[in-house]
């Protein structure tokens, strides 16, 4: 099947996409557990290593060790992501389980998030059914629609220091603690949310029992607000860019905005690596049952994939500016092209 490079392929052809890619679903025991632990090791080792420095007196040494780790604690939340889609092990309960113990150390409460996500995945591009599980996004119409002080705080939310750093931290660290606005989802959400705490303090006070508070929140704290500003940014470049899909409801197709919805984040191999092929989101996106590790061989298999929204990480800062998405144009826009209408 070729499909050139964001040539709005019918959702025809985007279906057709799903037989294909049904041979590569299929998950591994064994490449699965040699994925979680070259992962997990090399984050407890790389933690050690910073607390380990720390006490030596180089109190600077756990900030640059904190990035790589932050890496891996992002890879590990990837892993997190495929078990939540039951696709990381053959075993849907292994995949749960495996995901609620990884939730504890990503400090996301792992069956509340897939409730979130699988949402987001059901309703991805749709402009009827925003608000869970994505990014904020106006069409230009409601936003020249809003109050002088509703744009301040949509510029506010949509600037980098807000939705890259200050936004990452409160929501992994702060709103993830309850489960706000999932009054009406039972008691699942609570219990998920509440043992998730409840792990994660025992394991914080086993910490600062055996290294002491000091050490603890200079080696644990940056690892974390670095990796969910990482988290955001990866889920942030994987829909925002320019030539993505939204439409209202009576236009929109799920095969189709998987496709053209999501991009393909094509990184550097280490940065691929270290994200578990999440860039390559179009795919998930279209048949969400195959695991990260087999992401790469459908690339390889089926080369008119890598040019459907792709990105380069040059391309991807300069989706920054893309703020509003234009009905018109069919298109994202910075808020200078919304203001002029350039």
């Amino acid at each position: 099947m070729s499909i050139g490079h964001n040539t709005g392929a019918p959702a025809a052809a985007a279906r057709t996409w799903i037989q294909i890619l049904n041979r590569y679903r299929e998950p591994s025991h064994g490449r699965g557990a040699i994925e979680l632990a070259i992962t997990a090791l090399p984050l407890v080792a790389l933690w050690f290593a910073a607390w380990f420095t720390y006490s030596l007196g180089y109190w600077w040494a756990p900030l640059a060790i904190a990035i790589p780790a932050a890496g891996f604690l992002v890879r590990l939340f990837a892993i997190q992501h495929d078990c939540g889609h039951g696709s990381f092990f053959p075993r849907r309960w292994m995949n749960d389980w495996v995901g609620r113990a990884i939730g504890v150390l990503t400090v996301t409460p792992y069956d509340v998030w897939r409730r979130n996500h699988a949402i987001h995945h059901s309703a991805a591009g749709n402009l009827d059914k925003r608000g869970v599980g994505d990014v904020d996004t106006l069409t230009v119409r409601e936003y020249l629609a809003l109050s002088r002080w509703g744009k301040f705080r949509y510029r506010l939310y949509r600037h980098p220091l807000v939705l890259f750093g200050i936004g990452p931290a409160y929501l992994f660290l702060l709103e993830q603690r309850l489960p706000i606005g999932m009054m009406r989802g039972g008691w699942r959400p609570w219990i998920s949310t509440q043992v998730t705490n409840a792990a994660m303090l025992a394991i914080a006070a086993g910490l600062i029992w055996l290294v002491g508070i000091k050490a603890f929140l200079l080696v644990h704290v940056p690892i974390v607000v670095i990796a969910s500003s990482i988290g955001v940014w990866m889920f942030y470049v994987q829909h925002q860019f320019e030539d993505t899909f939204w439409s209202e409801e009576g236009g929109w197709d799920f095969h189709e905005a998987a496709l053209r919805g999501s991009s393909y984040y094509d990184l550097p191999w280490p940065l691929r690596w270290l994200t578990a092929n999440i860039g390559i989101h179009h795919v998930h996106h279209l048949h969400a049952r195959i695991p990260s590790y087999r992401l790469p061989r459908v690339l390889r298999d089926h080369p008119d994939l890598r040019e459907i929204g792709r990105l380069t990480l040059l391309d991807s800062l300069r989706c920054v500016r893309l703020v509003l998405w234009d009905e018109g144009k069919k298109r994202l826009v910075t808020f200078r092209e919304a203001r002029t209408g350039s």
